[in-house]
């Protein structure tokens, strides 16, 4: 008999870890208005480093299992840029590292590997950054 409190305080669990999970209702229609833009240093960074990659062309398709990415990738002044545009933010999450004389800076940490993370590289001399965009099915070929 004395489990019972037990049991029954671990089904309120398991019933409340169920409604945690579950889809949230749809209040409406989605919204169509268009969404406000304020000016960022950092977003033209990513600007920058985009517009130079459509360029020189040096653009591709990247995928895992479940990810369709497409990686833009800048050098010269739009790379050193964001490099150096990344450095409070790399400090901050621990996302500066040296590997093979090329030091990296990302806006996250890396988990895994580079994959889905924007990042920029140097080897002191020479600066490229990839910047991943998620673009989803609409990739595959």
């Amino acid at each position: 008999m004395r489990h019972r409190p037990l049991l029954a305080a671990f089904a309120m669990g398991a019933a409340l870890t169920a409604c945690a999970h579950a889809p949230e209702p749809v209040a409406g229609p989605p919204d169509y208005s268009a969404i406000a833009i304020q000016p960022s240093v950092k977003a033209g960074l990513y600007a920058e480093c985009i517009a130079q990659a459509a360029e020189a062309r040096t653009y591709g398709r990247a995928h895992d299992e479940d990810t369709e990415m497409v990686l833009f990738v800048c050098s010269g002044a739009p790379a050193r840029a964001f490099y150096d545009g990344l450095a409070s933010r790399s400090a901050d999450v621990g996302s500066e590292t040296s590997v093979g004389g090329l030091t990296y800076r990302s806006t996250n940490r890396v988990q895994t590997n580079l994959f889905g993370v924007d990042y920029c590289q140097t080897d002191g001399r020479t600066y490229a950054c990839v910047i991943s965009l998620n673009a989803g099915e609409f990739l595959r070929p």
